[in-house]
C-alpha cells in the first residue's frame, strides 16, 4: 500500500505519460500502469524516475 502523496504522484505520472495514448487503449494503459506500479514497489518514488519507467512502458505497450 502506498501513502496518499505517493498515490497522487503515481496518478499524475500515469496521466502525464499516457497523454498520447488513446483512452480506449485499455491494454496499453494497463501495461503502463503495471510498469509504473512495479517500479514504485521496488522503491522508485521520484517523479523523474517514474516518468522514465512510464515512457519506456508506453514505447513497449501492446497495440491493437
Amino acid at each position: 500500500m502506498f501513502d496518499t502523496a505517493t498515490t497522487a504522484l503515481l496518478r499524475a505520472v500515469l496521466e502525464e505519460v499516457c497523454g498520447s495514448v488513446s483512452p480506449s487503449a485499455t491494454s496499453s494503459r494497463a501495461h503502463v500502469t503495471s510498469k509504473i506500479l512495479e517500479a514504485a514497489t521496488r522503491g522508485e518514488t521520484s517523479q523523474d524516475g517514474l516518468r522514465q519507467f512510464g515512457h519506456k512502458a508506453v514505447s513497449e505497450a501492446p497495440t491493437m
